[in-house]
């Protein structure tokens, strides 16, 4: 009994930990200190099952073999995990979050399925019991497929060309409707084939699942991952509820939770609502409005030329985006950004809400390169500013600063709030080449009267832009 209640107590303080770790990571200066903080919950939660919880304690004659596998489950799965996040680069870390988020909405509906086999085989199973096991199997079997198809999009291994159907969404519809169906007939109606239907029923919602993210477009992703991620928390919380256990319905709640709130923000910052995101297949194809039209005329500028513009200026503002990310430049820019700064010229960063592949990707980027949290600046205070600047500086963002989501009705990321660079009295835009965004679309802000391209890869022409301003 007195294990029991200390288990208890174990989960108490291993939630307290995801709550307050939760809360660390909303600052830069606390998010490593809260996510060590809920990793050393976590630990003691799985600690504290492994030698307090009850079914730990009558594993019966086999008991040193099962600990025994699941010790080294444990290890293996650590081992990999830390090796995966160690080597991890920043521009992948989408792709990494994917990943782990299947993996653990596939684990959770093998847990559905060892407990439906169990419900069937030590008595007749409930109602509602049997709804809550197929309901964590569908969202987990769903969680899995559509995950690793997004973590295949993101990094470029599936086009979306090769797997989308002619009227897609009608076969996730049809498709949806038959696993609706299925799970009605298996808990009103089935009777002792309810376990055979329940294995159909997970065969078909795996299918479901890369159906679904099928014909959403690679710049949606990350939408689609943050939803995903939600119903892999539902799907733990559910779990929880099976299990009785306290620790996995706090987890799975709190995932479910902040999965859905991080989807609503990012369809507020792209002004589109989550049905227009899973329906609309956004980013899908090269295609669509905002092409050039007319006489485009596009104007470049040497280093040297914009190292004397960025010396000379009194405000400078940087656009950071995935080419900064993708180069690995966040440092050479933090030295440029230290260069300006000592010779007087006010130096700030315009975060954009869904810059680089996540939110918060950029403020992470730079954090990691020691620029300070108050030197960054949201989208609405950072349009107040850049109107002020001398110099708005874009440093792999293309998207985020496209004038046709204010001026073109055609074009499909019409509506979306960016940060209007082209309101400050000088532009330079960073870039390799002249391809286009994640949206595919063209950017009108390479023809700007105010822009000015400088080509190249962005830490090759940030380390010339620093040698040429050290030479002034």
């Amino acid at each position: 009994m007195l294990s029991i209640y200390t288990l208890d107590l174990i989960y108490f303080l291993a939630a307290l930990t995801f709550v307050i770790g939760l809360k660390m990571l909303s600052h830069p200066d606390s998010a490593r200190r809260g996510n060590q903080l809920a990793a050393v919950g976590m630990g003691i939660a799985v600690l504290g099952t492994l030698f307090l919880h009850p079914s730990a304690l009558k594993l019966g004659e086999a008991r040193t073999m099962k600990l025994g596998l699941i010790y080294a489950a444990l290890a293996i799965g650590g081992w990999a995990g830390w090796a995966s996040a160690y080597r991890v680069k920043m521009t992948a870390m989408p792709q990494m979050v994917s990943l782990f988020n299947g993996l653990g909405g596939g684990c959770a509906a093998l847990l559905a399925i060892a407990e439906l086999k169990s419900l069937y085989v030590h008595h007749y199973p409930t109602p509602t019991g049997l709804l809550l096991v197929l309901f964590t199997m569908f969202f987990g079997a769903v969680s899995l497929t559509g995950s690793l198809l997004a973590y295949a999009k993101l990094e470029d291994l599936v086009k979306d060309s090769a797997i989308t159907l002619p009227r897609h969404t009608i076969v996730n519809l049809a498709l949806l409707v038959v696993i609706l169906s299925l799970i009605g007939y298996i808990v009103w109606g089935a009777g002792t084939t309810g376990l055979m239907l329940g294995m159909v029923l997970f065969g078909i919602a795996l299918v479901y699942g890369f159906s679904f993210v099928a014909p959403i477009g690679g710049a949606d992703m990350p939408v689609v991952i943050s939803v995903l991620n939600s119903c892999t928390g539902l799907t733990a919380a559910a779990a929880g509820i099976i299990y009785d256990n306290l620790i996995m319905l706090v987890g799975g709640i709190l995932v479910g939770a902040s999965g859905s709130i991080l989807t609503i923000l990012m369809c507020k910052a792209m002004n589109r609502s989550l049905s227009n995101v899973l329906i609309g297949s956004f980013g899908a194809a090269a295609t669509g409005g905002a092409k050039a039209v007319g006489d485009q005329v596009v104007k470049e500028v040497s280093v040297s030329d914009a190292a004397v513009l960025l010396n000379y200026s009194k405000s400078v503002v940087i656009v950071p985006g995935y080419g900064l990310a993708v180069a690995q430049a966040q440092k050479i820019c933090k030295e440029l950004d230290d260069l300006l700064d000592s010779n007087g010229v006010e130096v700030r960063y315009a975060i954009h809400p869904v810059a680089g592949r996540m939110p918060g990707h950029m403020n992470v980027l730079l954090a990691e390169a020691d620029v300070p949290y108050t030197k960054l600046y949201d989208l609405e205070e950072a349009n107040d500013f850049i109107k002020k600047a001398d110099v708005a500086i874009v440093i792999g963002a293309n998207d985020v600063v496209n004038p046709a989501a204010l001026s073109d009705p055609s074009s499909p990321i019409y509506g979306m709030p960016v940060l209007e660079v082209w309101e400050a009295q000088n532009v330079i835009v960073m870039k390799r080449s002249m391809k286009s965004g994640y949206a595919g679309i063209e950017n009108d802000l390479f023809f700007h009267a105010r822009t000015k391209m400088l080509f190249g890869d962005a830490k090759d022409t940030l380390q010339k832009l620093v040698s040429e301003v050290k030479a002034l």
